[in-house]
């Protein structure tokens, strides 16, 4: 068996409790007592709805249709709310959601995993049989995974194969996109496609996508060096940049054709300037895992014999299992997915989620576990919608009541610790520790107290999760706006969850 390295994970885990533990130990003073000292007595005396209000004010916020809700985490009281019944697009708040499922349904401790096997028998040093890669969904799966693959099958007196190389994906359904992404989105890391066998470029796991990096040549008129990670042959490069002067602007385009693998890098580059690099989704992932393993194979000096082909296919149920792949545990696996954001681990947790449940890998099937889950856990059926695992879609609806009714019922759970743990930490700048807020709320009392999930689509914000009050009540909060015109209404959030931080309830 081939076991995923866990010690990058395992010391990010203990990094992340030290750092917030210095963040709220080694100051002069307490962070509340330092807070008290910079409000106004007039300020103290406002109600928390007084304190609303004004913020709400706001004129980014003309025309738009707002939902709030905060809880007593203790009891679970909505002590306010403002359209907090309002149906809303959560955007990236669907995470939590889906968090919630996958941690109930597969715990904690669940690994994907990936098998690699044949349906012939091993002879002198060849293969005599096909090798499969049977994949079961895990979006952790490296170039170096499949490397160590690789040499566990030489070290088991492989040099030759006579036979083909098949990938399995046949864990999840055949349809790749979840069904309200944009088509402007399709090309990106953002609205990578899902397949049950799939590879990472690196340890953020973007599933089904590759680094394209452009470099500045050296000379004028030349073009620009592009290189990807991990190199493969399944993706064609069409170079159409221009250095240019170093006084110059840059202006690059790196995206992939509809439907082909031919990735366009077109543009001026200034000279001597910065490397570019943009994350391109690769059109149907299971072909791009076989020719990166075809080439570990050959790196280990295994060839193919024979009339020997690259395809797909399904593993025969009494096929040998010669080695395998595990990812990292799901609670681990959860700080990229809601720290960073990750779109395409929502996804791929969702259909995952129907195949153990309902031995469907499907969203349909997925999406129904969720909303099960959040059934069990406080949100009322009839008031949401769920298009997709990751909150890309314009059609996914859920009340700010309803969501931090959720974050209040899995309290209870013997996953919370593990949930909790996955959320963004405000103005803490480890990437993951403080994900997409380590550049928000940067100043005491909100810094490494407001643990929340951002969401941002267009016309769309949201902010989610929990922060202590000035007198030590631990609160839950859904903020979630629709509809506005402004290019950010990220700083009214930011407002309301310092209030929180801030306000006295005795």
């Amino acid at each position: 068996m081939v076991s995923k390295n866990k010690i990058f994970y395992g010391f990010l885990f203990l990094l992340i409790m030290v750092t917030v533990a210095i963040s709220l130990i080694n100051k002069d003073e307490p962070p509340i007592i330092k807070a008290s000292n910079e409000i106004s007595e007039k300020e103290k005396s406002r109600t928390l709805s007084e304190k609303m209000a004004a913020i709400l004010k706001d004129e980014s916020l003309d025309g738009a249709s707002v939902g709030i809700s905060v809880r007593k985490a203790e009891t679970g009281e909505e002590i306010y709310a403002y359209q907090g019944d309002l149906r809303l697009h959560p955007a990236s708040n669907m995470k939590i959601l889906t968090a919630a499922a996958s941690l109930d349904t597969l715990g904690p401790d669940y690994q994907f995993t990936t098998e690699f096997a044949t349906d012939g028998k091993i002879k002198g040093k060849v293969l005599q049989g096909n090798l499969y890669i049977r994949g079961k969904g895990d979006p952790t799966l490296l170039k170096e995974d499949l490397d160590q693959a690789a040499i566990e099958l030489k070290e088991q007196g492989i040099n030759r194969i006579n036979g083909n190389l098949i990938g399995d994906d046949q864990w999840y359904d055949a349809i790749r996109l979840s069904q309200d992404l944009n088509w402007s989105d399709e090309s990106f890391y953002t609205g990578a496609q899902v397949s049950a066998l799939t590879l990472s470029p690196n340890n953020d796991y973007d599933a089904g996508t590759v680094i394209v990096e452009v470099i500045p040549g050296t000379k004028l008129g030349g073009p620009g060096k592009v290189t990807l990670t991990p190199n493969t042959d399944y993706v064609t490069i069409l170079n159409k940049t221009e250095i240019v002067a170093a006084n110059e602007a840059k202006d690059l385009t790196i995206e992939r054709e509809h439907g082909t693998n031919t990735i366009i890098v077109e543009g001026k580059i200034p000279l001597k300037g910065a490397n570019s690099k943009e994350w391109i989704a690769v059109w149907e992932p299971t072909g791009y895992v076989l020719d990166v393993f075809k080439q570990s194979l050959e790196q280990q000096g295994i060839k193919f014999i024979g009339n020997s082909k690259v395809q797909t296919g399904v593993t025969p149920e009494n096929a040998t299992v010669l080695t395998t792949v595990k990812s990292i545990p799901l609670n681990e696996l959860l700080l990229p997915f809601m720290k960073l954001s990750n779109n395409g681990l929502g996804e791929t947790l969702s259909k995952e989620m129907g195949q153990v449940v309902h031995s469907e890998g499907s969203w349909e099937k997925g999406l129904e576990v969720i909303a099960e889950t959040a059934a069990e856990s406080g949100v009322n059926p009839d008031t949401v919608r769920f298009r997709d695992g990751s909150g890309m879609s314009h059609k996914t609806l859920i009340p700010a009541s309803g969501l931090s009714n959720l974050l209040y019922h899995v309290q209870q759970k013997d996953w919370y610790a593990d949930f909790e743990f996955s959320f963004p930490v405000a103005g803490m700048e480890e990437r993951l520790v403080g994900g997409t807020l380590r550049h928000r709320m940067k100043e005491e009392p909100a810094k490494g107290n407001v643990i929340a999930k951002t969401g941002s689509l267009t016309g769309v914000s949201s902010l989610s999760g929990y922060v202590t009050s000035l007198d030590g009540e631990k609160l839950i909060f859904s903020i979630m706006v629709n509809n506005f015109l402004s290019s950010s209404v990220t700083s009214i959030e930011d407002a309301i969850a310092t209030v929180l931080a801030t306000h006295e309830f005795k």
